[in-house]
């Protein structure tokens, strides 16, 4: 019964969503596009932090790394092929991926988050202090991908509508490809090496290979998120390599629930509206431009209210409830 509902409500949410751009203005369907690609990129981190245990806070750097290839490699007379470009940001990623992972998977707990944090300031200060990306001013994509076939044109996510239904695709594919994986044999090695690395590695799993290429797939489904805001917005900046982007969507992972793939998704939702209802003047007026202690706040209020996150809240009540009825039965 309660699979029924799950499924219910997932349909319900999709044709919402599906439904949106016919109501919402320009800047909601472009606000939603922004929750979406920050959830993809809450997703590709959720495989490494809630479901193999690898806090990481240097995983911007494979953000930005994807999105500084797609603007780069792009024509400046004419929109680039998405055939290759995308595939091209997420090898890009899983490349710088494969050589900082495999240094950086050979220290574990507050060392692992330091030497990421380490690789991902390298590849920040590359693009910050070298006239590769523009240096700080940063670089400019002027016509989003394409696909074509020859000088047919398959899609063009020029338009806002088909770019919102892409983005979505994108997430969604995201969503199943990392439910299958979490399913497998693969995720069930991952999800032991979380729980126990040590009674792994002594059942004879290779825990160093599982992490890498778990540490691999995730950076490169990062640079699909790279790759999708670098074409939502035409201009990239040294800033999303920052570790602040890689702190942000960390947050949404402890946030919205590690361990749970929708809660990266809920993490991404909460967050991103957190941040423009802070940064309303409408509502806190002057306020608005010191907007980053409210916010601040309202995290820490939540993660103290919230310690299983925003997916774990109907747990929460459930064992909240079952307290309350069994305290009056065992004072009797």
């Amino acid at each position: 019964m309660r699979f029924i509902l799950r499924a219910v409500l997932l349909l319900v949410l999709l044709a919402l969503v599906l439904s949106l751009p016919s109501f919402a203005s320009s800047y909601y369907l472009g606000l939603v596009i922004k929750i979406m690609i920050y959830a993809l990129f809450a997703l590709s981190l959720q495989l490494l932090v809630g479901c193999t245990g690898l806090v990481s806070l240097g995983h911007s750097a494979f953000f930005g790394i994807a999105a500084y290839f797609v603007t780069l490699l792009s024509p400046e007379s004419g929109a680039g092929n998405m055939l290759w470009l995308l595939p091209g940001a997420m090898l890009a990623a899983m490349g710088y991926a494969v050589v900082t992972g495999a240094l950086a998977l050979r220290t574990k707990g507050i060392y692992f988050i330091m030497v990421t944090l380490a690789f991902a300031q390298m590849a920040y200060y590359v693009f910050h202090d070298t006239a590769l990306g523009g240096g700080t001013d940063g670089i400019y994509l002027y016509f989003r991908p394409e696909i074509r076939l020859g000088d047919w044109v398959v899609l063009n996510i020029d338009n806002q509508f088909v770019f919102y239904v892409f983005t979505l695709a994108c997430l969604l594919l995201t969503w199943a490809f990392l439910a299958l994986l979490m399913r497998s044999r693969f995720g069930a090695a991952l999800t032991g090496i979380r729980v126990n690395e040590q009674r792994m590695r002594a059942a004879g799993f290779s825990t160093f290979k599982y992490k890498l290429i778990a540490y691999v797939i995730g950076c490169g489904l990062a640079g699909v998120a790279g790759f999708l805001y670098a074409a939502k917005d035409g201009y990239v900046n040294p800033e999303l390599l920052a570790w602040e982007q890689s702190g942000l969507v960390l947050l949404m992972v402890i946030l919205g629930g590690m361990g749970r793939l929708w809660g990266a998704v809920l993490g991404a939702v909460a967050l991103t509206l957190l941040q423009e209802l802070f940064q309303s003047h409408a509502l806190f007026g002057e306020f608005a431009s010191r907007w980053h202690l409210t916010f601040g706040l309202a995290i820490i209020a939540l993660v103290a209210v919230l310690p299983q996150g925003l997916a774990g809240l109907p747990e929460q009540l459930r064992n909240r409830r079952r307290s309350k009825s069994i305290s009056p039965a065992s004072a009797q």
